[in-house]
């Protein structure tokens, strides 16, 4: 079924964005295993080479974990909005300790570049950015230099040319890594905003069809009825003094009042060819909600607007005895063409009691639908069942447009 209703689609949209945010927080979580692994890697291998003892193994254990829950609330805050200097200023003092372990293993060194990655998830000038970036590639950098000489005793690069290296080496690699993480950031802010701006369209659209509607209504019957009030007042002052006149006045206010009752049913119907449509919708968005699965057929074309109508209140009504009289788990609706009439048939299952189906609703639907010459039938079918069936004759010009279109019926 391909109609939807305007809940259905802001649900789809919701899920979407509910959707696309996991999979953004997901993937940062994932890039948890980017420290993780090299520090537990860094730290079998000093407590090997015997450079850390059991009591260091501890703390840096407890440090990683204590790191990665930084990691998550600062990740969380990044997205939601920005990160508070309470989670900022221990997470950044728990990177700095646990960058001490460079003194032991190279691999330490990621720790500091995957803290600053997730502070720009924040809304951070580029400026601080930037700063951090150098801060943290001269901290690493000092760190490394100093470290090189006690894993390197036989290197013979200097310290004052292998710490300016190592610090532009890791400031550029905070630097690259943040320009990522920044980049998904916004492309997450796009969603917001594309999510928010189709919100706002179809509040445009709802107002906009309003509008569009008072004032046809305005245009249709602004002149109409000034015309009804003159003749009407001209009629009542003359009808004293000027019986023929006044006649003639009230036959200009008969014809009046007709001319724009015609007017506004030509108008409406406008507005009533998609009733059926949208009742459909609708209804399937009311059902699945509540836990009724729903199955709908085609919707034959060329079917005229009062028929269109009247079926659209029969689907309604039916739909509400579903809710309200059955613990159905499924219901069907189908709607075909059968010797010059369309049939449309709702069945569910989950029937309670042994109702006959009878009810003012029905009553109600039975005489609208008697208008057209139709007749509904409504009752158990099979074990815990029911059927309601509505047959409808079409007038002939449309019964024969109708039939030639229906091996041709669009989904409902």
């Amino acid at each position: 079924m391909t109609v939807a209703t305007t809940a259905d689609i802001e649900e789809q949209a919701a899920r979407r964005l509910e959707r696309y945010r996991r999979v953004t927080y997901r993937s940062f979580m994932f890039a948890t295993v980017g420290y993780i692994a090299p520090g537990l890697a860094g730290l079998e291998k000093a407590y090997s080479d015997g450079d850390a003892g059991a009591p260091v193994i501890a703390a840096v254990v407890v440090g990683l974990a204590l790191l990665t829950w930084f990691y998550t609330r600062l990740v969380r805050a990044g997205l939601e909005g920005a990160a508070p200097m309470r989670d900022i200023v221990p997470s950044g003092a728990v990177a700095a300790a646990l960058s001490l372990m460079l003194y032991t293993s190279p691999l330490f060194s990621v720790i500091p570049v995957f803290w600053v990655s997730a502070l720009a998830l924040s809304p951070i000038s580029s400026r601080r950015l930037a700063a951090l970036s150098a801060g943290t590639g001269v901290y690493v950098g000092g760190m490394a230099t100093v470290a090189a000489g006690h894993l390197y005793p036989d290197g013979k690069a200097p310290w004052y040319l292998l710490f300016p290296t190592l610090s532009a080496v890791y400031a550029a690699t905070s630097g690259i890594v943040m320009y990522l993480n920044r980049y998904q950031r916004r492309m997450w802010e796009l969603h917001q905003e594309a999510y928010a701006a189709r919100d706002a369209l179809a509040r445009l659209a709802v107002t906009e069809e309003r509008l569009r509607f008072s004032r046809d209504l305005h245009d249709l019957l602004g002149h109409s009825l000034s015309l009804i009030a003159v003749k009407s007042e001209l009629a009542m002052r003359t009808a004293r003094t000027d019986p023929d006149r006044a006649g003639a006045e009230m036959a200009d206010v008969q014809r009046a009042a007709r001319d724009a009752l015609r007017e506004v049913r030509s108008a409406v119907r406008g507005y009533r060819a998609v009733e059926l449509d949208a009742e459909i919708a609708g209804v399937r968005a009311v059902l699945e909600a509540a836990g009724v699965r729903c199955d709908i057929g085609d919707l034959p074309d060329g079917l005229p607007p009062e028929v269109r109508s009247v079926l659209a209140w029969v689907i309604r009504e039916g739909a509400t005895n579903v809710i309200k009289h059955s613990e159905a788990r499924s219901c069907a609706i189908t709607l075909t063409l059968y010797g010059g009439s369309v049939v449309l048939e709702m069945r569910n299952d989950g029937v309670r009691g042994a109702g006959d189906g009878a009810g003012s609703g029905l009553t109600g639907l039975t005489e609208r639908v008697a208008v057209l010459g139709g007749e509904i039938t409504a009752g158990r079918h099979g074990r815990d069942g029911f059927l309601l069936r509505a047959a409808v004759p079409l007038p002939r010009e449309d019964a024969g447009a109708a039939g030639a279109g229906a091996g041709a019926g669009r989904p409902a």
